[in-house]
């Protein structure tokens, strides 16, 4: 909906305190699924009424344009350099939340160093990885996370058999507890639950935290809607949805 139509015919709504209204409506391409992430992450950031103490680092990638999504202090970084640069964030500020929100490409391929070492540090951090099985800002090409036989630009004949399971390899890099899960746009209620529990377990101290959600492209899936339903629940059968034991 056009920002002058929000402004005329909605001004009674409540939005929530840390978004950016000059930023909408987002830039996120019709269908996306980041936008359903980032708003159970503000109303999260709302109901623990940490607008002003949160740290929040965008990856390269489509992760990017929620750069200005919030009020909140943001800082888009290098391609897979977003975890480390939040780890030196709370070192600094260790009383502030700290939020890191990447893709998968970002996470699992160049930044896959910086998610290991920091699991293994146990950094008292939370990582956010939006995995939609391709890369989605550059084209749609085969990524670490794309099933056997799905069709990128750079896997025309259909991607090899080897994927990357993100929460499954992180809680078990170390023994050290961690809180770790796996969300679905298709159930915010549930996705909103497991990032209010990677949250607090930051904010108790008890070390890093991850949540990858499976998340909508339909644009480099190439999907109607009923097409894009149809394969994200594909992707579910091989990433399983719930939070991850070691």
């Amino acid at each position: 909906m056009p920002k002058k139509l929000l402004n005329k015919h909605n001004s009674n709504l409540a939005w929530p305190q840390n978004w950016k209204k000059s930023s909408k409506p987002h830039n996120f391409c019709p269908g996306c699924g980041h936008p359903i992430v980032l708003k159970m992450l503000g109303e999260i950031i709302d109901e623990l009424k940490l607008q002003n103490n949160t740290l929040f680092g965008v990856d390269i990638g489509c992760s990017l344009l929620a750069w200005d999504f919030f009020n909140i202090d943001t800082v888009q970084t290098h391609h897979g350099r977003t975890v480390p640069v939040i780890v030196g964030a709370k070192k600094s500020r260790p009383d502030a939340l700290a939020i890191a929100y990447v893709g998968d490409g970002g996470a699992y391929a160049i930044g896959a160093q910086h998610l290991v070492n920091s699991r293994m540090r146990n950094d008292n951090i939370t990582t956010i990885v939006i995995n939609n099985a391709n890369y989605g800002m550059t084209g749609g090409q085969e990524a670490p996370t794309s099933i056997p036989g799905q069709i990128t630009t750079t896997s025309v004949k259909g991607a090899d058999e080897f994927y990357l399971k993100g929460p499954e390899m992180v809680s078990k890099i170390s023994d050290v507890p961690a809180y770790v899960a796996r969300a679905s746009v298709d159930n915010p209620i549930q996705l909103k639950m497991f990032l209010k529990k990677a949250l607090e377990w930051q904010l108790a101290g008890k070390g890093f935290s991850f949540v990858e959600v499976l998340s909508f492209c339909p644009t480099n899936w190439k999907t109607d809607a009923r097409g894009t339903l149809a394969f994200l629940n594909k992707l579910k059968t091989i990433y399983p949805v719930g939070e991850i034991n070691k």
